[in-house]
């Protein structure tokens, strides 16, 4: 019996020692690795959206078939052809004739409706004896030249095909975006159905330094014979002509530069209609903002045009524009520069009205404006001429003419000397009589190459003299 107690005793033992170590080594390891186990490795593992956004850019990447398909068809190769004085030989000048030649021009143009008319560069087609046109399926026709606009480098042709040919419709230029995909579809060095792609690089672009153009830039590659071709967005539509490239070798080194297809849209229009083209303009004079020039006006205004001076008579002084506004936006445009106001302005015609949001003692307002036509044109080796009154042709006995406002400087002793003075009346240009500046501006793009400038003038002594000019 006391050996039976004795072996329950060292059992209970055993157990409760058992126990023991169980409770003390076994279990708190356990807990320490659950500790260690749970800092290391948490329940919410991050996970990386590489594979994702590289998918997601993939589906995203532009497509330029649908575009460049839309756009070659409707893109043609301009020739020029135009006869120009070659170098004097000794038997031409033992014979006393003129050498000529004929040179040979190469660009693009765009069909802008089934019935054959299309856009190009006037430096395209610039002193021309002849243009042909050839389309994408190698048909070639002549073409007749309808008028340019020198000032924008817009010219329409026409030609007479034997079907609808396929054309492009004018987009809008003023909603196309920085940074947005373009494709240059035209014909450089001769090899014809070129398409080139890049972005928008800015708008607005001024190359003259005088604020008379308004580009939009892209980094599409453009090289000679693409002048005249097409700037597509990626929806095939037109929003503008190619233009110019910025180079110093000819060749495109990085940037090019387009007509609007506002703009474009606006000179074809006025041809058409017209034939030629009619601006409204807004009657303020000034310059854009930055920071010195706000300096010095005492402005904390760094963007917009400042008005330094409202023209008499026109639309900004009938609707109340004063010097010293400042010019932030003309509808829905913002005007940043000098090139926005006149680049948009190109878009309009004469009565028509645009909406001026400006500043004026740092508050804002806004004025409809009725832009007029213009009534000047500087006219070669005279100056600035101005539309007659009838007061102004009734004093010189005339039934039609214009007014020289004013000589030019380089020129106005030649005139002084032969009785012409500002104020003096021009009544025919090779001919043609003038009843506004806007005959006067058609004499002058009408003229031949190497025609003579003749000018008929009643000057202040009431005489009439004929001047001509090689």
């Amino acid at each position: 019996m006391k050996k039976i107690l004795t072996l329950v005793c060292v059992s209970a033992l055993g157990g409760l020692l058992t126990l023991g170590g169980y409770k003390l080594f076994i279990e708190n390891n356990n807990n320490q690795l659950a500790v260690e186990q749970s800092a290391e490795f948490p329940m919410v593992v991050p996970t990386s959206n590489t594979v994702n956004a590289i998918n997601n850019n993939t589906t995203l990447t532009p497509n330029f078939i649908e575009a460049a398909d839309k756009s070659i068809h409707s893109v043609v190769h301009v020739k020029n052809t135009a006869i120009v004085n070659a170098p004097t030989s000794m038997q031409d000048l033992f014979y006393g004739r003129s050498s000529q030649r004929a040179q040979v021009g190469t660009g693009s143009g765009v069909i802008i409706s089934p019935t054959g008319y299309i856009v190009t560069n006037n430096h395209v087609i610039r002193n021309a004896n002849e243009i042909s046109i050839t389309l994408n399926n190698n048909k070639s026709y002549m073409a007749e030249l309808i008028g340019t606009d020198e000032a924008t480098d817009i010219a329409l042709l026409k030609i007479e095909p034997d079907e609808d040919l396929p054309f492009m419709a004018f987009g809008d230029s003023d909603s196309a975006k920085i940074g947005e995909w373009v494709l240059a579809v035209g014909n450089p060095f001769n090899l014809n159905s070129t398409v080139t792609a890049g972005i928008i690089s800015a708008k607005s672009r001024d190359l003259s330094g005088k604020n008379m153009q308004s580009f939009i830039q892209t980094d599409a590659a453009v090289n000679p014979g693409n002048s005249g071709g097409a700037l597509v967005n990626t929806n095939g539509d037109l929003i503008g002509i190619n233009t110019a490239i910025s180079s110093q070798t000819g060749s495109y080194i990085g940037y090019s530069f387009a007509v609007p297809s506002n703009i474009a849209r606006k000179i074809v229009n006025d041809i058409m209609e017209y034939g030629n083209v009619q601006n409204g303009i807004l009657g303020v004079v000034g310059g854009a903002l930055n920071s010195k020039a706000s300096e010095e006006l005492g402005t904390d205004t760094t963007e917009g045009f400042y008005v330094s001076d409202v023209q008499e008579d026109t639309g900004a002084e009938k609707a109340g524009i004063q010097s010293g506004d400042i010019i932030k936006k003309i509808d829905n445009v913002e005007i940043n520069k000098f090139s926005d106001l006149t680049g948009y302005l190109k878009t309009k015609s004469p009565d028509d009205v645009v909406n001026v949001t400006l500043l004026r003692d740092g508050d804002e307002k806004e004025l409809p404006v009725t832009l007029l036509k213009i009534s000047s044109y500087n006219l070669p080796t005279i100056g600035l001429i101005k539309n007659a009154s009838e007061k102004d042709l009734k004093n010189f006995k005339a039934e039609y003419g214009v007014k020289i406002s004013k000589l030019d400087e380089a020129n106005k002793l030649s005139w002084n000397k032969n009785g012409v003075e500002e104020g003096s009346i021009i009544t025919k240009i090779n001919s043609k009589k003038l009843y506004s500046i806007d005959d006067a501006q058609n004499a002058i793009k009408t003229r031949q190459y190497n025609e003579h400038l003749q000018i008929e003038v009643i000057n202040n002594q009431g005489e009439k003299v004929v001047f001509n000019f090689r």
